[in-house]
Formats: structure tokens, sequence, C-alpha cells
């Protein structure tokens, strides 16, 4: 029996053979950009590793994530998943749960001792990293696939930085943070604990490295000046969050007021509640539309019983008496004071108004430039004025999350890889994003978001078990099935059963399809067919 390719048809209908109409245009297979991709700023290949994952393929998935992020079981934690805010299935229902999928992965990379695949030709060449958080642990693992040598200067006793000392363990549980950097160290990378680099050229020429990252983070916290007499206890919100997380937590009193309205305040005010306070209230200048922390962040912190005072600024303290007066904003969205006064009572008070870098270590570098926020100023390629000094994190001008910071090492580990081995690291152009409007989205049925579990109230204030709880297998798969795949074709066999000239031709399971242009009449069916974009009608050429 003949395959259906095989039956005889005109040879080419775009030269008009036989008196048959020309062809005009004709169908091409592309490849788009899905806009989770775009909006992650890891780079991570979301659409790639989810659809491995819809299909049972955990550990598959896992790698493919893993080659952009060294900590997913983190990430699936703490990231604020922009990605989810640019997910198109939010104009159909509702975002696909990214970071749930995501964790689900980390998770069972820890539970099943999966590695990292590396293909690993070392290049002889060393290189420090300054500062183990996220940026310098991103970097170290780069690097070290890479095939170079790396070693991490960390000030603190432990590794992790803002992650381990910043992020409470009700957020972000220490196994799975430890966990995932003994990975990193096991990939041979050295993390060299208890030591705080006072002098980087020094530091440079005694190690005989041949590049730097320096990748400090902001842990100053800063100040403001608010007259006070006789004032409680007063304290900034990140050596509060050091002393808790080390066991040595400050005795505030009955009530705490927490000064600022950033996710920093918010984990403040959880942790104080956690500590067994009668009332912890945040005092913010702006509006909930203005505030800095993330919504669910602001949600859960209500849902614990901590009261925010929006639209108010501390004006004086007097012992135990806070004057507060009422803001308001104006039409550019700044807070304007209108001379109203209030009064609320607080025994002690933590700072929470933002964090700066410690950069003293870097004054006799020659060729830096500093802006006037002390962050250092770095080319399109992460490097200082310095050759060979590249910067990231919380210590350059940009946004600062844990994923910016470790998509921050990404790229600067692929910068420092060219600069030892004397090339140029060039960027590949992106594709054309897939938006929702591309899409023919009367193929997929309504499915409703997979919640994530939450840990009742009553036990959340008891301690700091994990509030947030993780997808199981088949939620997971679920969730994942719930993409749209935008802009990539998931071999959901649309064009080859729709075109009526039998001109698309399968190619196997992952190989998609090819077309066969001497049949096709370009009657774009196909392309009609296409639910999430795969396909584009292109002029027949000349």
């Amino acid at each position: 029996m003949k395959n259906k390719h095989d039956m005889t048809r005109p040879p080419d209908l775009k030269h008009g053979q036989f008196g048959g109409p020309r062809r005009i245009q004709r169908p091409v297979y592309v490849d788009l950009l899905p806009p989770c991709n775009n909006a992650c700023p890891a780079g991570e290949n979301i659409q790639g590793w989810l659809a491995l994952a819809q299909q049972g393929q955990f550990e598959e998935a896992w790698q493919l994530l893993m080659a952009d992020n060294p900590m997913p079981g983190v990430h699936g934690r703490v990231c604020y998943h922009p990605c989810e805010n640019e997910c198109n299935r939010t104009r159909l229902d509702a975002t696909v749960s990214i970071h749930a999928v995501e964790r689900f992965l980390g998770e069972q990379a820890l539970a099943n001792n999966w590695k990292v695949r590396m293909d690993r030709h070392a290049s002889g060449k060393r290189v420090l990293i300054v500062g183990a958080g996220p940026s310098g642990l991103s970097a170290a693992y780069h690097l070290a696939r890479l095939g170079h040598d790396v070693e991490v200067h960390e000030a603190g006793p432990i590794a992790g930085g803002m992650m381990h000392f910043g992020i409470p363990k009700y957020r972000l549980p220490r196994d799975v943070l430890d966990a995932e950097v003994r990975r990193i160290e096991d990939m041979g990378v050295k993390i060299v604990l208890n030591h705080k680099v006072e002098d980087l050229m020094q530091e440079h020429e005694a190690g005989g490295f041949d590049a730097m990252f320096v990748a400090v983070g902001a842990h100053l916290s800063k100040r403001t000046d608010i007259p006070a007499r006789d004032a409680g206890k007063m304290l900034d919100a990140v050596s509060f969050l050091r002393q808790v997380e080390s066991g040595t937590p400050p005795k505030l009193g009955r009530r705490v007021a927490i000064y600022g309205g950033g996710n920093t305040a918010m984990d403040a005010a959880r942790v104080a509640k956690r500590l067994g306070i009668d009332e912890a209230l945040i005092i913010y200048r702006r509006d909930r539309a203005h505030m800095p922390a993330h919504e669910f962040e602001a949600d859960e912190a209500v849902e614990e019983g901590v009261k925010i005072h929006w639209l108010r600024t501390i004006k004086e303290i007097d012992q135990s008496t806070f004057t507060v007066e009422v803001m308001q904003i104006d039409e550019n969205g700044r807070p304007q004071p209108t001379g109203e006064v209030e009064t609320l009572q607080a025994d002690s008070l933590i700072l929470a108004l933002g964090q700066d870098s410690d950069t003293g270590f870097l004054r006799n570098v020659p060729k830096l430039a500093f802006q006037k926020d002390g962050t250092i100023i770095v080319d399109e390629n992460l490097m200082t004025g310095y050759p060979g000094l590249f910067a990231g994190g919380d210590m350059v001008p940009s946004e600062r999350t844990v994923t910016v910071a470790v998509g921050h090492g990404k790229k600067a580990a692929r910068h420092i890889n060219a600069y030892l081995r004397g090339t140029t690291y060039s960027k590949l152009a992106k594709h054309e994003l897939a938006s929702f409007d591309k899409l023919h989205v009367w193929y997929f049925t309504d499915a409703a978001q997979r919640p994530q579990d939450h840990l009742d109230i009553k036990k959340r204030l008891s301690g700091f078990d994990e509030v947030v709880q993780g997808l199981k297998e088949k939620e997971a798969v679920y969730e994942a099935r719930r993409c749209l795949s935008c802009g990539n074709c998931f071999e959901c066999d649309g064009c080859y059963a729709a075109c009526p000239e039998d001109a698309v031709i399968k190619l196997g399971p992952g190989k998609r399809y090819r077309y066969d242009y001497n049949l096709c009449t370009g009657c774009a069916v196909c392309f009609e067919q296409c639910p999430c974009h795969a396909i584009e009608m292109v002029p027949e050429p000349a």
C-alpha cells in the first residue's frame, strides 16, 4: 500500500503547471519567543522545560532548567515570577503556575540526587568571586560548567547571602538552600567562608586569579533622621532578620512598628509576629497601589494579623508614642504632607528603608566609577572600568531581586569566559514575541489553576514552618499541561490532519513536521489550525 505522500500530484503549483492556480504564499514552521521566557530575569527556557515536565520527563526538564538557573528549589519559592505576569494564559483564565512547577522539579532533584550533566573541559584559568549570595553563586556555577577554576570568598559564616539572612525560613527552608549550595560545591567550586575581602587588588595578586567578579550584595541598612526623645529600641530590618536567623532575637516589647513598605518590611513584621508580640504595625508614606512590596506579600502579612498604616510618615518619637503625619498622593503619584497628625503606640521601631552596598574594599582599584548611591557602574558586559573585573547583583544599578541577581551571575559568567578565552560573547537575537493575539485559543479548553496549599494561620504564627506548600506530581503535570506553548510547535497534529493536499509530513516524535511544497497550494488551512502560532504564511519566493 502506498504512503499518502507518494500519490501523484502536479509537480509544483507555484509555477502554475497544467493551468492550475499559481501559489502566492506558502506556510513555514517558526519558533517565536514565549512571553514567559522573555520576562524571566534568569533567562530560563520556561516553555521548553514545561513541555518536558508535562510529559513526565522530570529529570530532562530539570537539566534544561539548570542550563540557566542553578537553584530551582530556591527560585520556585522566592522568585516574584514576572514570567507569570506576562503569561498569555492570563487572558484566558489564570496564569500557568510556573514557579510551582519549578519548585516541584527542584524538590525532585534533591530527593533523587540528580547530578548536573557537564561536558567540562578545564581552561586552566582561575576566577575569584567575592560574595556567596545569589549572584556570586550563579556566576560560580556557570563558570564551573564552562571549565574554569572558581574560588568564592564570603565574609559570612555560611553561603547564601541575603537568601540565608534576609529571607525568613517560612519562605525559604534552609535545608533546600543549603542543598542547592552544596550541589554547586560538589561541581568543584571552592567556597571560603568567614573571609572578608579588605583589599581586592591584594587578594587578586595573592591568589593568581585571571578574572574577578564582585557581588557582595546590599547589607548596609539606610537610615533616616527622626527626632526622638527617650525613644525605645530602634533597629534596622536587616540586622533584626539576621539576629533572628542566628538564634538571638532582640527583645521587642508588646508592640512593634516597622517603617517602610517593601518586601523586607513585610518580612520583618511577619517575623515579629512569630516571635510572639501582640501587635505589629507597618507605617508607610505611600498608599497600597504605590508600595514596593509585592501584592501577595502584603496579603499574607495582613492575613497573619499585621496592621498597615498607609499614607503615614513618622515625624517624632517620644518614648513609646509615635507622632505620624497623614500624607496624600498627588497627581504624579508622590506623597505630599497634609499637616494632619496622629499618634500611635509602639515599644520598638524597625527601619526597613532599603539597603546600600559596602564597596569600601574597591576604593583602591583604579578606573572604577560609582553612582551616587554607591553602586558600581558597569558596561553592557557587566565589566567595570578595570579590565577583568566584573560586578553584578545588588551592587550594580538594577532591580534588587534574587532572580535578577542570578541572571547577572549567568551573564557575567558568559562574558568572563569570553574575556579569559580572548573572544567576545554575543547574545543571539531574540525571536519575535508570541503575543496573545497571534494564538488560536479556540483550541484550548478552560483549565483552572491548581492553587498551592497554605499552612493554617494558627500554625504559621507558632513557628517558622514553610507557609506555602508544594505541588504533588499529578498536580505539577496538570499545571505544566496548562502551558499554551506560545510560538512553539507541540506536535498537536492540527496541521497534519487539516491539510487537504497531504503536504504536511510528520517526522516522528520530537521531530515535528516539514512541508512538501510540490503538494502545498498555500491555502493556509494549516496556519488557521495551529493553536500556538508555530506556522506563518510568507509570500511565495519570486
